[in-house]
């Protein structure tokens, strides 16, 4: 039986920019390990498994090697390819049932705007491993219930960081957001995610880091509506609008492949 796949990427105005995701669509749930298995075969920072769902659709997600519990990147590129695929109304809001509650995709002239719940990061102690791991004591060390956020004064540290991924991957955290204020026109801030522990060393664009850097960034900049930069070698753009409990992200999308799992 073939099962339609795609490989979008999202947070992207063009093809070979942003974060790839694959985007794998059922007519209904498999097994866990056949998840795992497609995951690890696409080797890429995540792949997502839609399958019809009374209120919507069920979304999972996947590294190659474990499942998370929130993906902002591959959340966008599943609601691409339900609007792109003709599985959903272009006009219609993509409804979500997910391990991190119900999300919501709509389309906007400009952006599909995901809504996603706010991850704010609290003040923290320094983990072992951090400083060696990224070559520079940060101004400020948060965690998030998913991630450590080490905050930086001058954005050319976050760029030029090259972190020891095995050291990194010591810290017990899904990630680390390295992040900055930004010094370019029309971005509030920069950032930067590793993953070592879940199999993806750099994230290219992380949706999901920014439902913590947008609450941080937020109050330090005193205003709601912000524009993040992901500055991966990839590189991504993430409009942020911070609404209390909810957070909502902004990206293109952009289909590379369009193929058919045949297993």
């Amino acid at each position: 039986m073939a099962i339609p796949l795609w490989h979008i990427d999202a947070f992207a105005e063009r093809p070979f920019a942003g974060n790839p995701a694959a985007v794998v669509f059922l007519d209904e749930p498999r097994a866990d390990p056949w998840y795992q298995a497609v995951a690890e075969e696409m080797n890429l920072a995540e792949t997502a498994f839609l399958s019809p769902h009374p209120d919507g659709f069920s979304l999972r997600w996947f590294t190659p090697s474990v499942e998370v519990d929130l993906c902002g990147h591959a959340t966008l590129a599943s609601a691409h390819f339900l609007w792109e695929s003709g599985r959903l109304a272009r006009d219609a809001v993509a409804r979500f049932i997910t391990k991190s509650g119900l999300l919501l995709a709509r389309r906007t002239d400009a952006h599909i705007v995901l809504d996603f719940p706010a991850t704010p990061a609290t003040p923290a102690a320094t983990p072992e491993h951090l400083v060696e791991s990224l070559g520079v004591a940060p101004a400020w060390v948060g965690r998030s219930i998913f991630d450590v956020v080490a905050r930086y004064h001058d954005p050319a540290l976050v760029r030029a960081m090259r972190p020891d991924f095995g050291r990194l991957a010591r810290i017990p955290a899904r990630g680390i957001i390295v992040t900055a204020p930004s010094d370019s026109a029309g971005i509030d801030f920069i950032s930067r995610f590793f993953g070592p522990e879940v199999a993806v060393p750099e994230d290219p664009v992380t949706g999901s880091a920014h439902c913590a850097l947008g609450p941080l960034w937020a109050e330090l900049l005193g205003k709601r509506t912000l524009v993040g930069f992901q500055a991966s070698a990839r590189g991504g753009v993430v409009h942020v609008d911070v609404k209390g409990a909810r957070v909502e992200l902004g990206g293109a999308a952009v289909t590379v492949v369009r193929g058919e799992l045949v297993v």
